[in-house]
């Protein structure tokens, strides 16, 4: 008998069917035996009675999470009986014939229930088995449905897909690279990107016009309740556009997957905008919770905050760039840029859309003249050779003919956190990293071989 997936038994009413899944739960009541069993389309209840006393010795052995296949026949629970909390919650399966494909140890925390209670290093390193519980389920769903929509929306309107390197140069991104020794040119190394973000620009002089992916990315940072070594994130860039296409494109996008998707309310459209002056000086804060009711999961407020500055000051004193030193700066304050008192007073053309507190996406209008963008690079503090050791690549690209360009990018997985509710970003993320650096199940990073460090040409001090 072929196998029936849980879900599909609401329409086997009366019939033999077949299913396969683990054991959530075993609830004995004397003569009659329950098995909910669980499958990644849903849960159905089993029972077993003493009419069949072979098979009620078999099911006596049974414990939680192990595999089992069971036949028998789909009827309708009595009225009192039915769970409208599960998607067969009418129906049940009287059991005839029982399999066990695989035992199961005792897990090292309960499947049932929300898992928030138990320690996430413990979750983590059994991750395969955090991901069991229906909660974390209904997320991978969810995190797979809002990328095909995003897919189908943007392929439709012209938007070409292009998968860019992982293995990259080293260059400034606003955070540290995770850097990769180089076996073939022993000295060197191969960074992880940041961010797709000056090949994207590459992708806009190559004349690709309307670009978008996924691309996976790696911060070397401090990690914290939002962040994480590394993410996915939603990658978009067009040619011949301003702040206005960006915004209105990604606003429409944006409200599709929360209405549509996710299935939330919208606060308010179009969505307000307000200057990065007037959040820090209304709400102290440049990515504030705008929500009427803060505590009301069920409604998302987004915000569009504009014009930040162009430069900040880093903690050793130094100028650095508060977004990224490709974006664009208003044309009335381009004078300052050669004013060393003026540049913490540059803006930037530069956007973040904020939702319910959490920045979710941010972008700019990108510098596309390299005389503009050399003397970002000196207010940088970069000298000639330096920039033309780590810039000459995108500079002589711009000398072929660039065209005015400009894009966002959303933290995918923050995104996805705060239209969920959820607490933490590790939540949305399949494998995440634990708070403490290590990656899922792997324990990463680890010692490796002498040898592999040998062929290297590198030694660990």
């Amino acid at each position: 008998m072929a196998r029936c997936v849980i879900k599909d038994i609401v329409n086997k009413e009366n019939s033999q069917v077949s299913v396969a899944g683990w054991v959530h739960a075993k609830r004995v009541h004397g003569k009659i035996t329950f098995i909910d069993l669980r499958d990644a389309s849903g849960i159905l209840q089993v029972v077993f009675t003493q009419q069949n006393a072979e098979l009620f010795k078999i099911v006596d052995a049974v414990r939680p999470e192990w595999v089992l296949k069971i036949s028998g026949t789909i009827q309708k629970r009595p009225e009192k009986m039915k769970n409208p909390e599960i998607i067969t919650g009418d129906f049940e399966m009287i059991a005839s014939t029982l399999e066990v494909i695989s035992k199961a140890e005792t897990p090292p925390f309960p499947i049932e229930g929300s898992g928030y209670d138990v320690s996430e290093d413990i979750r983590w390193k059994y991750r395969y088995l955090d991901m069991r519980r229906p909660r974390v389920l209904e997320i991978l769903k969810q995190r797979a449905k809002v990328k095909r929509f995003i897919r189908d929306y943007l392929s439709d309107r012209g938007f070409l897909e292009v998968d860019t390197p992982i293995l990259t140069k080293s260059t400034p991104e606003g955070a540290r690279d995770f850097l990769v020794p180089s076996r073939l040119h022993p000295g060197k190394f191969y960074a992880l990107p940041q961010s797709p973000q000056q090949y994207k620009q590459l992708l806009m002089v190559g004349g690709i016009e309307k670009y978008f992916q996924f691309p996976r990315c790696f911060r070397d940072e401090d990690l914290r309740g939002d962040r994480t070594l590394e993410f996915d994130q939603l990658d978009i860039e067009m040619s011949f556009v301003d702040e206005a296409d960006v915004l209105k494109l990604t606003e429409e996008l944006v409200i599709e997957v929360s209405e549509k998707v996710i299935g939330k309310k919208v606060q308010e459209k179009p969505f307000p905008r307000m200057t990065y002056q007037e959040a820090m000086k209304q709400y102290q804060s440049d990515k504030p919770d705008i929500r009427k009711d803060k505590n009301d999961k069920n409604t998302f407020a987004y915000l569009w905050v504009t014009d930040f500055p162009m430069f900040e000051k880093k903690d050793d004193g130094s100028v650095g760039a508060a977004h990224h030193p490709f974006t664009a700066i208003h044309d009335s304050d381009l004078p300052k840029l050669t004013d060393s008192a003026k540049l913490f007073d540059i803006r930037a053309r530069q956007y973040d859309l904020v939702l319910n507190g959490h920045e979710v996406f941010g972008g700019s209008i990108r510098t596309t003249n390299p005389e503009i963008l050399t003397k970002v690079f000196n207010a940088l503090g970069y000298s000639s050779e330096e920039i033309q050791v780590r810039f000459h690549h995108l500079l002589e690209a711009f000398s072929y003919g660039v065209p005015p360009h400009g894009g966002i990018a959303a933290g995918f997985d923050r995104w996805l956190m705060a239209m969920l509710a959820e607490p933490s970003i590790r939540e949305v993320i399949p494998f995440p990293t634990s708070g403490s650096g290590f990656t899922s199940v792997m324990e990463a990073p680890s010692n490796v071989d002498k040898k592999q460090l040998s062929e290297l040409h590198i030694k660990a001090v």
